[in-house]
Formats: structure tokens, sequence, C-alpha cells
């Protein structure tokens, strides 16, 4: 089995989730539905940071030693990385989530969850044993607790206080607290990174702010120590130099970061607007809304009969998650395919 199949079928076995992003499983799903779609499925910036022009030597060469620390000095700063602390860069935080049971001693894992289902199967995948708890008092004698903050797919932000206490608990057992901050560019004060604590690993994603998933960059941010074993197991020319270069200069960027998070913002209150007559908006960040509906089966249908791919939950099928649409004709397609699944509009001709 290969492709999107053997996806959906570990997505659906081992996960409980389906991945955003997969138009393979949309089309085959609704084959009659009207193109292009429209992909809400994923908390990708829909307005992407302006690709600056590329050397041709930047794919012609092996990435060099002042394009990696190019970067670093760059995601130093945007992310307020402590002198003291380190920082790994990879491809992708997906490898850094699939790497992070080398650090961890043996012994339970907790996650805080419902959450990105990664996680859990990472360390399962590495043989800990993992268990999903749904606040930080249940975390319990966990050697590792695994926390996403702000968190996929509701948004929930845990204090810094409540951050830093479960470090200490874990560090009092010789264990680590992840904190994937997958979702914090546009909330700095959510981060626990300035100041960072003993035995905490933070995670940094680059596509998603940025709307490059494609790319392929993410960070690690600990104890030097710990970030050194991550550089290890990556391997040398772990990122790509066109990776490293546009990485560089969009970190740099803070003015077009502060932009687009006031314009993510607005798009996120225009996009509660259009989802509340069809259930409760139950948070999310300013890339993707979460609702909760009885309806909410039905009405992924009805949109994607339409060609609208919304983020659906196996193992809550009450919640769809949203992203945002990139364009104007892409807001009306949705408000459109929204006013039609009202109650008592006619049936899709």
């Amino acid at each position: 089995m290969r492709g999107a199949d053997a996806m959906g079928a570990r997505n659906v076995a081992e996960d409980g989730i389906w991945h955003g992003g997969d138009l393979a499983t949309a089309r085959a799903l609704f084959p009659e539905a009207p193109q292009p779609w429209v992909d809400l499925s994923t908390g990708i910036n829909p307005i992407p940071y302006p690709l600056p022009a590329l050397s041709l030597s930047l794919w012609t060469r092996l990435p060099g030693a002042d394009d990696e620390a190019a970067l670093i000095a760059a995601a130093r700063k945007a992310y307020r990385v402590p002198a003291q602390a380190g920082i790994v860069a990879a491809p992708g935080t997906q490898i850094l989530i699939e790497l992070l049971p080398r650090l961890a001693p043996a012994g339970p894992v907790a996650i805080l969850g419902p959450t990105y289902a990664e996680h859990g199967h990472a360390w399962r995948k590495a043989g800990f044993s993992v268990t999903e708890v749904s606040a930080p008092a249940e975390t319990g004698a966990a050697a590792t607790v695994v926390v996403v903050n702000p968190n996929n797919p509701d948004g929930r932000v845990l204090p810094r206080e409540e951050l830093v206490g479960l470090a200490a608990g874990c560090a009092a057992r010789g264990g680590l607290l992840v904190v994937d901050e997958a979702f914090a560019d546009f909330t700095p004060e959510a981060s626990i990174v300035p100041g960072l604590p003993a035995g905490v690993v933070v995670l940094r994603s680059f596509g998603k702010t940025y709307g490059l998933a494609g790319l392929r960059l993410g960070f690690a941010i600990g104890a030097p120590g710990a970030m050194a074993r991550l550089d290890a197991a990556l391997g040398p020319w772990s990122v790509a130099g066109p990776a490293l270069h546009v990485g560089a200069q969009a970190l740099a960027d803070a003015a077009w970061l502060a932009d687009a998070g006031a314009d993510r913002a607005r798009d996120a209150a225009r996009l509660d607007a259009l989802l509340a007559p069809h259930g409760r908006v139950a948070g999310g960040t300013s890339l993707f809304r979460l609702l909760e509906s009885p309806a909410a089966a039905a009405l992924f249908s009805r949109l994607g009969r339409r060609g609208i791919y919304a983020r659906r939950f196996r193992n809550a099928p009450e919640r769809l998650r949203f992203g945002l649409p990139g364009d104007e004709a892409a807001w009306s397609r949705l408000r459109a395919a929204l006013a039609a699944d009202a109650p008592g509009a006619s049936p899709p001709a």
C-alpha cells in the first residue's frame, strides 16, 4: 500500500485523526466536486512570505557553515532564545518529533490532549507508554510531558507558570518537558523560550506562519547538550540551502511578521462570523478555527461536495477545523457553501 492510501490507513488505525492537506483523499471522497478545491484542512498561512530571488548556487552546492550560522542567528533573535540555550535547525519539526524520544529517560509519557496526534505516535513507536491527559494536574508521575502551546486544534494556551511547574516536576524525575510552539509566532507572549527553564525542549515551526510548509524547516530549542545530540542525529547538511537562505531572510523580517499577524487575526474573526451560525466556535488560533456541531459530519460532506475541504477528526466527529481562505474567491465560495447549508436551503444541484 503506497501514497495517500498508506498514509490514510496509518492515520485512521493508529492516530485516530486525518491529516490536513491531503487533496487526493478529498478528490476520492467527492469526485464530482467543482475545481479548484478550496483547501481549508491545514493551519498554514494562506498568504505566504514573498520568496526572494534565489541564486542558482543555492541549488547546485552543498549548504555551507556560514549559511547555517546566518539562519541560526536569525532564529535566535526571532524566537528570543537565551544565550545559554542551544538551537538546532531541521528539515521540518516532524523529524524532530520523531527524534525527541532519544533525549528522554525510560518511563511513562503524558501528552496534554486532545492534540496533534504525531506526538503520541512517535513516542509509542519508540516503545514508550503514552497516556493522553486533559489537564496538567493529571500528568502524575510521567517522566516526560508533551504540551502543544497554543494547542492544535482548540488553541488552548497554558500560562507560563503552569509550564514552569510541569518542567520542575519532569526535572525532578529526571525527565523532559516538550513544548510544541508551532503556532506561537503570532502570540509571542505565549512562548516559554525567553527564560527557558531547565529540562525543556521547545519546537518551533517555520512553514505554518510563513506559509511555506514545502520548504521544510523547523527548530528545536533546549539545553546545549540535548541540542548537540539532536544535531548529531540529524547529520550534516540536514537543511537544504534554499531553506537556509529563505528562512534567514524571513525570520529577520519583523515588519512582515507583525503585519501578517494583524491581517490573519482579522481573517480569523471574519471566519468566526461565517461559522457561528453553524455551531459553536470552540477556539483556535489566528491560522485556524475549531467548530463544534452535532451536524459536523453532514457539514463536512456538504462542503466537500462543493469543493471545500475542512479538517475532520475521527475521534471527535462533532468537530471540524477550518483554515483561512487565501483570497476573495475562496471566501466567496465558503460563504456561499455555508449559506446553502443553512436550514431550509435548497440542496445542491
